[in-house]
């Protein structure tokens, strides 16, 4: 026997793990328990704990996911019998399912230094219960789910159809904390604190038995009452019973639920029985004839001790003292069976390895199986989901029935591989088919129509020296969503396949961390390019290299960039330049096609009748000397040729004006409104100021027309503004300066592209659009540059210009064009946002006005300046042209772009106003998952930690729970559709602390 307590399997500061699970495949583990402000699920690699050279080793990792989705302590956490789903729940009355996905791995986890390796979301989320849920089990075939919590009751859900609930099974007078499935499928047991074992008959889910005998002595309860059903299905042991004043586990024997035997020992309560999953075998004597068939039973304790029994044995076979330093709350084991790991209250993890002559060897699945059929009968799975349970074959023909159904399925499932009618018809009449060559077979299933539309003929092109390439398809490697995740081997490198449709070559490339698809498909090494051809292949970054399959035919991908046609036009212009006239028709005719130009056939080879268009190059014996596109030839790579790169020349031109500059006047003049009790300030500039022979211009601010300070500027000004601690001036030599409240320089002169157009002041922030539609915004008091050089051409169409450009009152940059379209720059996403939209159809047909509170001047702000020119325009008027159905739709999307523009323009005092109107209008159409994902969003972790949180106590300086308190009470205009909803949030937001 080996034990390992690995201390790095821990939830950090010494949280509580509450539960453990190993996976099917025993190549991961799951973890629960408490996080940092919320319950957390870790799902760790089982290779470094099996061996101590891949603890050791940094390259095999030993987290692989974290999940954090658990508002509160995650009680319980179990892998399905298949090994695609884990279940976990929580004292957040919630049960979540999750499965694998093939995004988001490769990252890092957010305050954490482990890497994702995997990324598992969560598939459904199960609400019912009413009150914390402390265990749960799946059925033996997958199909149902159990679980049960303190309100008394357990749910049978659906597991084929979540969230559809089988059953609630009632008559625990107290908290239930534990559920086991018998193994055969016909019964489900659960314990409670109400001194009672009750066995329900899972085909009509009502009670079979209750046992009340060995409990009767109990005085005290325990955090879970976790029993376990033998793998034989004789016995169910409970946790907690009494025999003479002492701990025991009871044995119950299927047979009249008698309660004649007890595992004895421990001191304390018992918390947790599981059974190892095998039927064991093993010969206890030298001269015994056969090997003797028994069950293996691990029991952990309060008293922090854990004891393995072997029903053949009347002693236990291990007992480990003060293996934790507090109560042991979970057990696995492998499905090898000769692995353990418990868990326990302290946070901390055991491991346990047994060795084949000391625990058995256990039956194979085969074996096992013909046992159960020949003790309770063979049974026939349920058609229905929400059926009773499995039932007994009593006529052999039933059985063949089902067998010959079973195979037609799997025939007709196989059909649905192939997308040709005929071999659809074949595959109808025999089992044994292949699928036809022009679909792309992946782990059994047709990707021809997968995002990628990898082409059923092969894409040819020849490369100058005569060598045909072959364009590849590439087939992914990473699961789908929901699949059964593979074996981990803590391997992180995988393979990249390549698959043609003509002659089935295959071919596998090895790649490492490569984690997301973006970017595979990278040209490889470029292939000489014939001077004046304008075709070009980009440099790749990419680590993949062409790989040759026999022969003298190699794969290899050819990408070719159309950056080369931006240009063309221009370039044909230019003077004394052979053939521009020629060049130009092959650009427009490559343009209108959608083609990048390439290299025409030897005429010596026949005419091409499959793969990707060429076009013709009319004069190949044209010189490289007469075309001003050819470059001098870049750098050769290893084992390559020099590559000429054409480039086009002399197409550089004057940028185009998008807002013409203020002409400059003698004289410019704003007002700049200062602090209540203080008068205004007034910016004057004078240009063209003579002083001592030379032309000056002078600045000046002043308060009641007495001056407060002076500058002078070296170049007239076009623009000037400012705030009471902030003057800006513009000057035709693109120089933007920038002055404090008493007339220093703030700011060193900042030197521009181009000459300033628009120049607003608000604080400390300088906002600049120049005449290129280049714009600006820094704030002077950090001396940083917010936003550098953002154009404005990707927002303004042909026929519009700017109308205005300003500084919201939250220091926001807000551009309106003359179409009436207002946006503003996002330096987080690097992308401009529409914030408003007068010829918006979508608002336009939105029906939030009777929901909307009224407007005060409290709630006035740049996006409700901005809404006066769309209701000036009647944007109402269209209301009744829309479906109602369709109505609902543009008044929530309406809704969320109103929310997401006060986000955007920083406006606390707007959000407020469209949060209400937003729930308000939830609250009238009865959305309760919409209204359930804004409640959540709000109130957040209801556990108070001192560690720093990952969910941000406020939004735009309102905090999230002053909001939620806000828009709970507007639940009573539909009280009956939302009672429910309103008392769970209620109470968890008077169980949450304040947050400062």
């Amino acid at each position: 026997m080996r034990l390992v307590k690995p201390a790095w399997v821990n939830h950090k500061d010494g949280k509580p793990i509450f539960s453990v699970d190993i996976h099917p495949d025993g190549s991961r583990f799951a973890t629960g328990g408490q996080g940092d402000d919320a319950g957390k699920i870790i799902i760790w690699n089982m290779a470094p704990v099996r061996s101590e050279s891949a603890e050791k080793d940094d390259s095999v990792p030993k987290v692989l996911c974290e999940m954090d989705n658990h508002l509160a302590c995650v009680n319980c956490v179990r892998w399905s019998g298949s090994g695609r789903y884990l279940a976990s729940c929580g004292d957040d009355k919630l049960i979540m399912i999750w499965h694998i996905s093939k995004f988001g791995a490769g990252g890092s986890v957010f305050g954490s230094d482990s890497k994702i390796i995997e990324s598992w979301r969560p598939a459904h989320t199960l609400r019912g219960h009413a009150g914390d849920v402390l265990d749960l089990a799946w059925s033996p075939d997958d199909t149902w789910l159990a679980t049960c919590s303190i309100d008394n009751t357990i749910i049978i859900w659906n597991a084929e159809k979540f969230p559809e609930q089988v059953s609630v099974l009632r008559g625990h007078t107290g908290l239930v904390k534990g559920v086991t499935w018998d193994p055969v499928g016909k019964y489900l047991a659960s314990q409670s604190d109400d001194r009672s074992l009750r066995v329900w008959r899972t085909r009509d889910w009502q009670q079979e038995a209750i046992v009340t005998e060995p409990f009767k002595e109990c005085g005290g309860t325990t955090h879970v009452l976790r029993c376990d059903w033998s793998p034989d299905g004789h016995y169910v042991v409970s946790a907690h019973a009494m025999n003479n004043s002492g701990p025991t586990a009871q044995i119950i024997e299927r047979a009249g639920w008698k309660t004649s035997l007890d595992f004895v020992g421990h001191r304390k309560a018992i918390t947790v029985v599981r059974f190892n999953p095998g039927i064991l075998c093993k010969k206890f004597k030298k001269d015994a004839s056969k090997a003797q068939q028994y069950t293996c039973c691990a029991i952990g304790s309060r008293d922090r001790s854990l004891s393995i029994w072997l029903t053949a044995l009347k002693r236990p076979l291990v007992v480990t003292h003060e293996l934790f330093t507090n109560s042991i709350l979970d057990i696995t084991w492998a499905s090898c069976g000769s692995e353990l790991l418990c868990c326990s209250c302290d946070g901390t993890v055991a491991y346990i390895q047994f060795k084949p002559e000391e625990i058995g060897t256990p039956m194979s699945k085969a074996d096992t199986l013909h046992l159960l059929e020949k003790i309770y009968g063979k049974a026939v799975h349920k058609t229905s989901s929400s059926g009773g349970a499995s039932q007994i074959i009593e006529s052999a023909d039933l059985l063949r029935l089902q067998q010959q159904q079973q195979q037609n399925m799997s025939i007709l499932s196989s059909t649905s591989l192939v997308t040709s009618p005929e071999e659809r018809s074949r595959l109808s009449n025999t089992s044994n088919s292949t699928p036809t060559k022009s679909s792309i077979i992946y782990r059994g299933k047709d990707i021809t129509g997968s995002p990628f539309k990898p082409t059923d003929k092969q894409i040819e092109t020849k490369t100058p020296d005569g060598r045909r390439r072959i364009t590849p398809i590439f087939i992914p490697s990473e699961p789908e969503v929901g699949a059964a995740p593979e074996p981990f081997t803590g391997n992180t490198g995988s393979k990249i396949q390549f698959k043609t449709s003509k002659g089935g070559t295959s071919i596998q490339i090895e790649r490492k961390n490569v984690v997301t698809l973006s970017g595979l498909m990278s040209p490889p090494a470029t292939s000489p390019v014939r001077p004046g051809t304008l075709e070009s292949t980009p440099k790749s970054n990419s680590s993949i290299s062409p790989v040759t399959a026999g022969g003298d035919k190699s794969i290899d991908a050819v990408v070719q960039p159309l950056s080369a046609l931006d240009n063309q036009k221009d370039a044909s212009k230019a003077p004394d330049t052979p053939k521009s006239s020629n060049l130009h028709k092959i650009s427009s005719s490559a343009e209108k096609k959608g083609l990048s130009l390439k290299r025409k056939h030897d005429k010596d080879e026949p005419p091409r009748k499959r793969g990707r268009p060429r076009l013709a190059d009319k004069d190949r014996s044209q010189p490289a000397t007469t075309t001003p596109f050819t470059t001098p030839s870049l750098p050769a790579q290893s084992g390559q040729a020099a590559v000429e790169r054409p480039v086009a020349r002399h197409l550089t031109s004057a940028p185009e004006i998008l807002i013409p500059v203020p002409a400059t006047e003698k004289r410019l003049s704003v007002q700049v409104l200062a602090d209540s009790g203080e008068g205004a300030l007034t910016v004057t500039v004078e240009n063209n100021v003579p002083s001592g022979g030379v032309m000056l211009s002078r600045l000046c601010v002043a308060r009641g027309g007495d001056p407060i300070w002076q500058q002078v500027l070296s170049t007239p000004a076009t623009a000037v503004a400012g705030s009471r601690t902030i003057t800006a001036v513009s000057c035709t030599n693109c120089c933007l300066s920038v002055y404090n409240e008493i007339g220093q320089k703030a700011l060193p002169n900042l030197m521009l592209s181009s000459k300033v157009s628009i120049l607003d002041v608000h604080g400390c922030h300088v906002l600049a659009v120049t005449c290129t539609g280049a714009l600006y915004l820094w704030n002077v008091q950090k001396k940083q540059c917010i936003i550098k050089n953002e154009q404005l051409s990707g927002i303004i169409k042909r026929e519009e210009r700017v109308k205005k450009a300003v500084l919201s009152t939250e220091c926001v940059p807000v551009v309106t064009l003359s179409s009436h379209r207002s946006f503003t720059f996002s330096p987080d996403l690097a992308s401009w946002l529409l914030v408003q939209d007068r010829s918006d159809r979508v608002s336009q047909s939105s029906s939030h006005y009777h929901t909307k509170p009224r407007l005060t001047s409290k709630h006035a702000g740049t996006l409700t300046a901005l809404h006066i020119t769309q209701e000036r325009h009647g944007g109402t008027e269209r209301l009744v042209q829309s479906a109602a159905d369709t109505r609902q739709l543009c008044t929530l999307s309406h809704l969320e772009s109103q929310l997401q523009a006060c986000l955007a323009l920083q406006s606390p005092a707007e959000y407020r106003f469209w949060l209400h109107t937003y729930v308000r209008y939830l609250v009238q159409e009865g959305l309760e998952s919409q209204l359930r994902e804004v409640c959540s969003g709000l109130l957040g972790p209801i556990i108070k930690t001192s560690s720093k949180h990952t969910w941000e106590h406020s939004i735009l300086g309102i905090k999230k729970r002053t909001l939620l308190k806000e828009v709970l009470p507007l639940f009573s205009e539909n009280l009956k559709a939302l009672q429910r909803l309103y008392t769970e949030f209620q109470e968890q937001l008077d169980m949450a602390p304040d947050t400062t």
